[in-house]
């Protein structure tokens, strides 16, 4: 399986990349997960919050690899359990599908990147730091693994 994850945001707190660093490391061979992170616009700027969203789009688009299904995390999206997450992914794997999981930035996803995603998944009603988002999208892939591999680290 391949899963790219692309971010807005290039330095977080040390915890967090240790803790997205630790995940990703945690993958066999044959789970390619990879982090890509992108420059998020400037916010001190005069610039409109729909340009530095536009401009933000532009560079994830360019992070994303070829054809890969889009996945965008967004508070609107479908709520799964981390089975459901598990034989939802298995399913995209089946199909042949390089999965990408986008995290927007400080004021989200662009709505034209928004409607080329062909999934958009909620990881909890509450508002999270991009830093949380990014540890839990990595430990949520772990756990669609471990669960599809019958792996003890899920213990439901």
């Amino acid at each position: 399986m391949k899963i790219t994850i692309v971010a807005v945001g290039l330095k977080q707190p040390t915890w967090a990349e240790e803790a997205v660093k630790d995940y990703l490391s945690r993958f066999p061979s044959d789970w390619k997960v990879e982090l890509k992170t992108v420059k998020a616009e400037d916010r001190t700027s005069k610039k409109p919050i729909a340009r530095i969203m536009e401009l933000e789009a532009e560079r994830i688009r360019n992070a994303l690899p070829k054809n890969a299904f889009l996945v965008i995390l967004d508070e609107r999206g479908k709520d799964l359990t981390s089975v459901a997450l598990a034989r939802q992914l298995q399913t995209w794997d089946n199909q042949g599908e390089h999965i990408a999981f986008v995290i927007g930035g400080a004021d989200g996803i662009d709505p034209s990147l928004k409607s080329e995603g062909q999934f958009m998944l909620r990881l909890s009603s509450l508002t999270l730091p991009h830093a949380f988002v990014r540890v839990m999208i990595a430990e949520q892939l772990y756990r669609s693994w471990s669960l599809l591999h019958n792996h003890p680290y899920h213990r439901a």
